[in-house]
Parts: structure tokens; C-alpha cells; sequence
């Protein structure tokens, strides 16, 4: 089985004990045996702790909580999302009060909040929030919590409940929470969208995607499939005689939650295929990526159909 392997941050791969190379976001990938049961470690850098497992089919079916595994046909893609930090020592990195609320954002081998106050609850953060600052917000007549850590937005109800946790480009708060989030796509898509407050919870009021900009024509597949994942007007991709199926295309091709790029090996036994990698949730950070093709009608897509 070929066998990829990416990580968030530059490592180094060993298999069996043995210096096998570096390893970063660029694919990269070696041919292996599952009944060889290969120890596989990979080591970062930034003073982060090293991650080590055994690749064999239990870890293609039960993968650990740090990683993300991509299960393909007759391939495997091994992402190692997370690593732990070596320096656990408790940092108080914001603190306040807010409505009775004893709210702290800490660091100990990762970056948590804690809420303190007619009862008591800690969750884990992105990274992000290693550097994050409060801010007390009013929404539809309710105060709220802001915190920012980068581009990520967390807010806490007046009784200290996660009711938001997102990355965003900007959010307005007043008689409702207006959000702007960006996607990764090739048209830079962005998500509008606002939602109302009752003091307990959100509810979605309305949402469109705005793509900002067009696709060029080589990579206009990947946008159809991008537009019709973040619920844009994908219809904007087909011909007049697909257009009229649009309603049934996002059934059709089920719930997927990411796009992906072919691999190498794909490519080389589908030459000239317009194809997609869509990405479906299978169980805890385990994931089967199937492929779409489409064929064009000009500038539009005729046909969207398997590639076996």
C-alpha cells in the first residue's frame, strides 16, 4: 500500500528506527506492507513531543486522537495534526470576571479556557488563543463574551456556555451576530451569515457564499465542487441541460466535507480526467476520499459522474 504522510509542523519520519526523511504540508509517500506492522515516529521541532504508532490496519480503521487518516483506493494518507508540548507548566494567559464568571484562557501543554462560577467547565483551544484578548459585547439585549485569539472568535453566554467558536474575517455584534468567514477555495469564497440570540443559544437566520473571484478553466472542477460543499450557487457551473438536475446534484454526491487533490497514482491510471477528491467522514478522525469527474460543455459542466 502506498502510504502518505503530512504534518502541521516541519517533523522528521522514522520507520523502524530508521531516518526516512522530512515531512511538512507537501505530500509525501512510500510503499509499504500492512501485515509488516511498521513503527513509524515522527519527530518536530519547537520543543513540540514526538508522536509514534504503528502503521498497520488497526491504525487505518482506529486512529489516534493527534492524527487524521484519508483512506483512498489502495492508498492511505496519514495526517499528524497535532503534537503535544514538552513544556506543561500552567500560564494564565487573559483572565476576568464577567456576570459572576471567573473566566481564564491558560496554557499547559496546550491553550484552554476555564469557566469559574455557579459551576465549573474547561475546554480545550485552538492554538490560536495562546494569544487572545476579552471583550464584553451586547447581543440582541444579552451581554456576551468575546474572545478573540487570531482569527478565531469564542463567545460565552452570560452564564459562561461556548454558544460560538469559529475561525472569522470579522463579526458585528447588535439584535443579531453578523459573521463574515473565509473558505479555502479557488475563488475565495466567503460566508455571510447571521444568527439571532434568545440568551441560551444561536439560531441561523439566514447565510449566503459570495465567491470574490472566477476560477481559471483548468481548475474549474475543483471550484464546482468547493461551490456546491460551502452551498454556493453552484448552478453558475453547469450547462442549460444540467442546470435542470442542479436541485438533486448535492443529494447525489452525499456528505462530503472537504475537496482534495488527486494524488499522484490517480493522475497516472486516469489520464485527462477533470477529477475531485471528496472527502467523507467515516468514523473519529478517519476519512474515505472517492472521486468525481466532470466533462464540459464549453465553459460549463455537462456531466458529473464516479471516477473508477
Amino acid at each position: 500500500m502506498r502510504v502518505y504522510f503530512l504534518s502541521y509542523k516541519p517533523a522528521i519520519l522514522k520507520l523502524n528506527g530508521l531516518y526516512v526523511g522530512g515531512i511538512d504540508l507537501f505530500e509525501r509517500h512510500i510503499e509499504l506492507e500492512l501485515s509488516d506492522s511498521v513503527l513509524a515516529e515522527i519527530v518536530p521541532g519547537e520543543n513540540l513531543q514526538p508522536v509514534n504508532f504503528f502503521i498497520n490496519e488497526k491504525l487505518l480503521f482506529n486512529p489516534p486522537e493527534y492524527m487524521d487518516v484519508y483512506l483512498m483506493d489502495g492508498e492511505a494518507l496519514i495526517y499528524i495534526r497535532e503534537y503535544g508540548n514538552k513544556n506543561i507548566k500552567l500560564s494564565v494567559i487573559a483572565q476576568t470576571r464577567f456576570c459572576g464568571e471567573l473566566v481564564t484562557i491558560f496554557s499547559q501543554g496546550g491553550a484552554f479556557v476555564s469557566v469559574e462560577g455557579t459551576g465549573y467547565s474547561l475546554t480545550p483551544l485552538p492554538a490560536k488563543f495562546l494569544h487572545a484578548a476579552f471583550s464584553e459585547e451586547m447581543l440582541a439585549g444579552y451581554p456576551v463574551l468575546a474572545v478573540r485569539g487570531g482569527n478565531e472568535l469564542l463567545i460565552l453566554s452570560d452564564k459562561g456556555k461556548r454558544i460560538f467558536m469559529n475561525e472569522v474575517e470579522s463579526a458585528e455584534f447588535g439584535d443579531t451576530l453578523n459573521i463574515t468567514a473565509a473558505f479555502e477555495t479557488c475563488t475565495a469564497a466567503k460566508a455571510v451569515c447571521s444568527y439571532g440570540y434568545d440568551g441560551e443559544k444561536l439560531t441561523l437566520l439566514n447565510s449566503k457564499t459570495i465567491e470574490t473571484r472566477p476560477p481559471e478553466k483548468n481548475i474549474l472542477h475543483f471550484a464546482f465542487f468547493e461551490s456546491v460543499l460551502t452551498c454556493g450557487n453552484y448552478e453558475n457551473y453547469l450547462d442549460d441541460e444540467l442546470k435542470l438536475k442542479a436541485g438533486s446534484l448535492k443529494k447525489y454526491l452525499g456528505d462530503f466535507v472537504s475537496v482534495t487533490v488527486p494524488t499522484e497514482k490517480f493522475y497516472a491510471e486516469h489520464k485527462n480526467e477533470r477529477a475531485a477528491g471528496l472527502v467523507y467522514p467515516k468514523a473519529a478522525n478517519l476519512f474515505e476520499v472517492k472521486y468525481f469527474a466532470v466533462e464540459l460543455n464549453g465553459d460549463k459542466i455537462s456531466n458529473v459522474f464516479p471516477a473508477e
